[in-house]
């Protein structure tokens, strides 16, 4: 597994899946963001961890949309524009509880005690994804 620090885009497989959406045609990329937020959610298995690295990579492009969202990796995040990807709210909150629910390899890998930068990162993903209450403020 090549994984140079603990965000959602610093490591292989999450760089080679904003790639992947590169090179997709542009009606197609909700789509396939959308697959890999319910890949995720659907394995009952043991959740290996280049999945949930996708789907973490993947639900952080829905909560880039967001208001506190933090733009994708300039170098390793896609380059090619997105939809609009706020209906994946949801999707997004479910994969990113799924990546952090046992079995799942990546919950495994972070179980270090430096893991808790990695699970940091998890937990600010999801507070910008969480639905603000009326007249509340950002998170």
């Amino acid at each position: 597994m090549g994984t140079w620090d603990v965000g959602p885009f610093d490591n292989d497989t999450a760089a080679d899946f904003c790639g992947d959406l590169d090179e997709a045609a542009a009606g197609e990329r909700e789509g396939i963001i959308r697959g890999t937020l319910s890949r995720a959610i659907d394995t009952a298995r043991y959740l290996e961890a280049p999945e949930s690295e996708e789907a973490v990579a993947a639900a952080a492009l829905v909560a880039a949309q967001y208001p506190g969202g933090v733009p994708a990796d300039p170098v390793y995040g896609p380059e090619e524009p997105l939809p609009d990807l706020t209906g994946l709210r949801e999707l997004a909150l479910q994969a990113l509880s799924r990546v952090t629910t046992a079995p799942s390899e990546l919950m495994d890998l972070w179980a270090e005690p430096d893991g808790g930068p990695w699970r940091a990162n998890i937990q600010r993903l999801q507070n910008t994804l969480l639905p603000q209450p009326p007249g509340g403020t950002a998170r």
